[in-house]
This record gives C-alpha cells, structure tokens and sequence, in this order.
C-alpha cells in the first residue's frame, strides 16, 4: 500500500507475544504504540480529534488551536497541524525533554513555556491556568484537552480498542498507563464490550494524584499527573496498580535487553506493573494478559537511557542501584 502521506499511518501496529521469565504463568502481549508515525499512542487522538472538529465545523482554518502537553501528545498535534494547515500553539514547562521541544518547534508550532511551578510542586495546574489566559484572548480559539474532550477517548474507543480486540481471540486482563486518561477510557469500553469479564488494570506512578496518592515530584514524564483527569469519570477499571520510578527504570531495560523492546517509561511502568500483579498466582489455564506500550525509547535517551540521568536520580531517589541497570 502507498500512503500519500506519513501520518495516513496511524494505527494498525503490531501486537506481540513478549517473554518474561517471571511470567511463565501468563500468555502476555504487548500492543507496540510507538509504530505510529510521530512515535507514540498520541497519534491516534490528535488526528482524529482534528478530523472531528473540522468535520463539526467547530473550529475553521483560522481557529488557533492550544493544547498543554508534556511531550508525546504536543508531537503528535504539532504533525497533524502542519499537515491540515492550522495555527497550533503547545503550552509545556521546563521539564520537557528537549528532543520533544524540538520536534514541537521544527513541526511549526509556536510554544509558551511555564516556568513557576504549581502548588503540588509541578506545572500542570499552571499549564492549565495559562491555557485559559490564552482562550480569554483569543475568541477563535480551540482548546483541545486531552483530560476532558470526550473525542479525545472516542479516539481509543473506535481505533485503538477495536484493534486490541481483534488480535487476539480473548482478553483475561489488559493493563494501561494512565497520564491524561483519554487512552484508558476509550480502550476499556470497547474491551468490556467485547469481553465482558475482561480486567482492566490501570497503572500509575507513586507522586501522581490520579488515584488519590500524595503528589511530590516526578522524574519520569508519561505517565501519571498532578490532576485527576475528569475523563475517567467515563472508564471501566477494575483494578489499579500504583509502581515506583526506580522499579519503571529497571523494567525498561528489562523490555531491552531481554525482549528488544526499546519503549518509554510508562510501558516500562506497565511491564512491572503485570510482575507485580500476577507475582505468585497460579492459573489452571494460562490468561492472556494484554500490555500497551504507549511511546519509544528515543524519547528517554536524555533520562532513562542516559548513564548520568541514571546517577542523578540514584542520588534523588536513593533507590536506583546502577548495578542492575548497566
């Protein structure tokens, strides 16, 4: 097949069988997300929340389009944008891995930066704040947010979860990193309905306030947040596991080195989290146990996959031991 264009790729990535030698109990297979184009889950949304609102006839191509993002979701907007000729500006905070701020930048997107940090220590909420301020003064304007816009997780519904449910003949569990909430949503409606007994398992991070946890500062973007997404309100969970950094760190270079899987944090987060989970439970039949790897690793080349990040966080967190990393 010819594509007329890149982003036309979207969707249809591969799901694998992953192996695990503490998973012998389970049949577990990995949605690998980072196929799409601009390298993460976030395609599937920004496009299709795009095609939507224009379609809708909600914005029009003078509508300047914003949208707070830490990285993978500012990519993917900033792509789909360029492509459909739209004004497309990216609020991000000094935590923002400079390969996603560039990418941003060269897809033409303008972006304002937020600086002072929020009460729970991070710039989500001021993020938010100075999104608001740009929609007070600009009258044309689409806010697309991701942590409310019932598109957003319509996305996941009609893409992303009819794809999961068609590779494989049952699904016993599937677990899902949750940020912004819109992936989770869409995905677990479409599962319950196919399999009804399926488990959803959401997996977060510890400083993240989603579940009710305490929030202090995070070292690792994509998964977890310092607001709880009201887009959940509308997800079927069944279940939630809560995962340090240290262990999501670990997990990563698990994925590498014994699955050549080079994926993100929060698929590194996922994968602890399904050993976690089924640590000591024995099964009469094997479940399949689905995982969804959200972005690719080159995207933590500055943090997770960089030696020295690695010792500043051992330092930070004093957990890390280098010596099961490298």
């Amino acid at each position: 097949m010819i594509y007329k264009n890149v982003l036309g790729m979207a969707g249809n990535t591969p799901m694998i069988q992953i192996f695990s030698k503490d998973l012998m109990n389970i049949n577990l297979f990995g949605k690998l997300e980072f196929y799409n184009p601009t390298g993460s889950v976030k395609d599937r949304a920004a496009s299709y929340i795009l095609k939507k609102v224009v379609s809708t006839n909600e914005i029009n191509k003078d509508t300047l389009i914003i949208e707070s993002s830490s990285g993978n979701f500012g990519i993917a907007l900033a792509a789909v944008c360029k492509k459909e000729n739209l004004n497309f500006t990216c609020v991000i905070d000094p935590c923002i891995n400079p390969i996603n701020e560039l990418l941003i930048r060269q897809l033409g997107a303008s972006i304002v930066k937020v600086d002072v940090p929020d009460e729970n220590g991070g710039f989500l909420l001021n993020r938010i704040i100075e999104v608001k301020k740009f929609l007070a003064k600009n009258p044309n304007s689409y806010w697309v947010n991701q942590y409310s816009n019932k598109y957003n997780s319509d996305a996941y519904y009609y893409l992303l979860g009819e794809e999961i449910c068609n590779s494989v003949e049952n699904i016993d569990y599937i677990f899902m990193g949750v940020s912004s909430g819109g992936t989770i949503t869409g995905v677990s409606r479409k599962v319950k309905e196919r399999f009804p007994n399926a488990k959803v398992i959401a997996v977060d991070i510890y400083g993240s306030v989603i579940f009710g946890g305490k929030p202090y500062k995070r070292y690792i973007p994509g998964i977890g947040s310092s607001m709880v997404p009201t887009i959940l309100n509308d997800a079927s969970i069944d279940d939630i596991v809560v995962v340090d950094e240290y262990s999501t760190v670990n997990a990563c270079y698990e994925l590498l080195n014994e699955n050549m899987i080079f994926a993100g944090g929060s698929s590194g987060s996922v994968y602890y989290a399904i050993k976690k989970y089924f640590n000591g439970k024995n099964f009469k039949n094997k479940p399949n146990v689905i995982s969804l790897f959200a972005d690719r690793g080159d995207r933590y080349a500055n943090t997770i996959f960089n030696e020295c990040w690695c010792k500043e966080f051992m330092i930070n967190s004093s957990k890390l031991s280098l010596s099961s990393i490298y």
